[in-house]
């Protein structure tokens, strides 16, 4: 259910002031240069997607998770940059503005009012997760539903989209992948039901679904991304399932509702990217995870896919705390190397890269991924990180397996950082962005990164209009 907003103390860290009301939309403006130089280069848009209003008339969601999507688009050409910040417009969100009261449930929050009402709540896709940019649009995506098409320039929202073969009760996922060399875009949606059906979907460069085939679970799972190898799609699938009973009766949200089983294993689907078949499923050593990095296949003939890994499903918890303004439970991903045999679904080898925690690994995608960096969030080294978000961002490389961590400093909060290849370098090489909070200034900067000399810093600081609150997912649209 929703809780009473609680005020901002002195206990709690600078970030939650980002979160602490709900964001402010901005037209397109210009921004204005604090430090360095917009690269000549950089022309195309960065899009960021994340839950922008967790308050309602003194109410707050019970999960960061059910706040309410809002899209931040900043649009580079000619050395100039301008932005926009806008609500998704979801049919959850339209009623709610004019009740002005939530009225839907959500992923950890349950609709007001006593169960029985709560038994027959709809539940609100939020939009809030991530973007898909395709050739003439842009997709907001959530876990459980169809995505919301906006219009990639303004972010007016034109409605859902059911990419040409999305019936009703299949949901796409907030996690697509774009095949380098054909442009395919992969995708899958967990369809719920006495035993969960994992939904799996192949669409062209246009978004349009070409395939889909269904591959039956045990019990209802959570998964939340998988990895493109390839030829393969790999799906680790961890050892949370739903007690569906106080779900489905509104004495508990869905988030409430999901237990730890470690007894069952993570595991590992392995499905051939072509025919959108199973080869291969293996139970594993158990453990949880919300992100992959990189995958490909070796000269062996074995995946190799990096996984930020959780020992056990504690981060759901510290996720919904954030929520609230401040978190106590602890819960850290580190980013771990796997090698998997597709044939069974074994794994041969499995090493930790990084132990510090760390989350939101992006590929450098124009280099060979066996090579390429892996850009992440990451906690700040030797420093006191109890009850803090990520305050640094690093590049991992996997040649020399050394980690250059960029500082943001103590009351700076760097989201996910997107990297975008260089147009005119000789050698593979990008900017890296990343949209800031300050929490001693109470505003929100983009700050772009060279990432050949990224321990140096950003070379480019720019002040956005509104504070724009902490976002799970970005992308490039490259102009």
């Amino acid at each position: 259910m929703t809780t009473a907003a609680p005020p901002i103390t002195d206990q709690q860290k600078p970030w939650a002031k980002a979160i602490a009301q709900p964001a402010h939309e901005f037209p397109l403006t210009p921004l204005v240069v604090l430090e360095g130089e917009i690269p000549a280069d950089l022309r195309g848009s960065l899009y960021r997607n994340g839950p922008g209003r967790l308050e309602r008339q003194g109410q707050r969601v019970s999960h960061w998770f059910d706040g309410d999507g809002a899209v931040l688009a900043v649009h580079f050409a000619g050395g100039t940059a301008q932005a926009t910040y806008r609500y998704v417009r979801s049919a959850g969100f339209t009623d709610e503005e004019v009740a002005d009261q939530f009225l839907y449930s959500g992923y950890g929050s349950l609709a007001p009012g006593p169960f029985w009402q709560r038994w027959s709540a709809q539940l609100k896709n939020a939009g809030n997760t991530s973007v898909l940019a395709l050739p003439d649009k842009l997709l907001a995506l959530w876990e459980g539903g169809w995505p919301h098409h906006l219009d990639p320039q303004t972010l007016e929202t034109q409605g859902v989209h059911p990419l040409g073969q999305l019936s009703d009760d299949e949901p796409y996922s907030a996690h697509p992948k774009r095949h380098p060399q054909t442009g395919h875009i992969f995708n899958f949606g967990l369809v719920a039901g006495a035993n969960a059906t994992l939904n799996l979907y192949r669409s062209d460069r246009t978004g349009h679904i070409e395939k889909k085939e269904s591959v039956p679970l045990n019990g209802i799972p959570l998964i939340h991304d998988f990895v493109l190898a390839d030829r393969y799609l790999v799906f680790c699938v961890p050892p949370v399932r739903l007690n569906p009973l106080p779900a489905v009766l509104g004495f508990q949200s869905f988030s409430d509702a999901l237990m730890w089983q470690p007894r069952q294993g993570t595991q590992l689907v392995v499905v051939d990217a072509d025919t959108l078949e199973v080869i291969s499923s293996e139970a594993v050593d158990p453990w949880y995870q919300w992100h992959f990095g990189k995958g490909f296949v070796n000269n062996d003939g074995d995946i190799v896919l990096e996984v930020v890994r959780y020992e056990d499903f504690a981060t759901n918890q510290q996720l919904k705390e954030i929520a609230s303004g401040q978190f106590k439970t602890r819960a850290e991903g580190q980013l771990w190397r796997v090698y998997v045999d597709p044939q069974t679904a074994l794994v041969r080898t499995q090493t930790p890269l990084i132990e510090a925690h760390c989350e939101f690994p992006h590929v450098a995608e124009d280099q060979p991924p066996a090579t390429a960096p892996t850009f992440l969030s990451i906690q700040s080294p030797g420093q006191d990180n109890t009850g803090e978000l990520f305050r640094a961002i690093a590049r991992f490389d996997p040649d020399t397996e050394q980690l250059t961590v960029a500082e943001a400093g103590l009351e700076r909060y760097p989201s996910e950082p997107i990297y975008v290849p260089k147009r005119d370098s000789d050698t593979p090489a990008g900017w890296v962005l990343s949209v800031v909070y300050d929490g001693s200034a109470h505003q929100s900067e983009v700050w772009i990164y060279d990432s050949d000399r990224f321990a140096a810093g950003s070379v480019c600081r720019l002040q956005l209009p509104e504070v724009v609150p902490h976002s799970f997912h970005g992308t490039w649209q490259p102009g």
